[in-house]
């Protein structure tokens, strides 16, 4: 695979638009350049879905490991998101792709990482621009 399609893929996987705004950008580009309209990446067999949690809020799961009760998976936020307070039950460990992310009185950025141990509290996260992460943390979390 070249790095120019594995850099779409990973772009995909990080912006994932919607079927009707690919069509209006493919049909944009294709008149700019006077090609064919692209057509959307075919999904890959076992691909798991977007979901959305909460208003603002979609998590796409990599990884669930029942024994420890931990999860692993791609958040995002949509521009002017909050997401819950909460006390973290088991470590949590957050790594920012894209957008900007504050936790409390941090503000994160892409590429940067932050890790809450157990017990601690997150009492405010939020995104002013939107962001996509990953996030690594317990099923058993506690809302506050």
């Amino acid at each position: 695979m070249s790095s120019q399609s594995s850099e779409r893929d990973q772009d995909h996987d990080l912006l994932c638009p919607s079927a009707s705004l690919w069509d209006q950008l493919a049909h944009r580009i294709a008149a700019e350049t006077g090609g064919e309209p692209l057509l959307p990446p075919a999904p890959r067999p076992g691909e798991v879905e977007w979901e959305q949690v909460a208003p603002g809020i979609s998590c796409k799961l990599l990884a669930t490991d029942t024994e420890r009760d931990r999860v692993s998976m791609l958040v995002r936020l949509a521009p002017g998101t909050d997401y819950p307070a909460h006390r973290h039950a088991g470590v949590e460990e957050l790594y920012l792709l894209h957008g900007e992310l504050m936790v409390d009185d941090k503000k994160l950025y892409p590429g940067d990482y932050i890790r809450g141990e157990a017990g601690s509290p997150d009492y405010r996260v939020w995104s002013s621009t939107g962001c996509t992460c990953v996030l690594l943390t317990s099923i058993k979390d506690e809302i506050l």
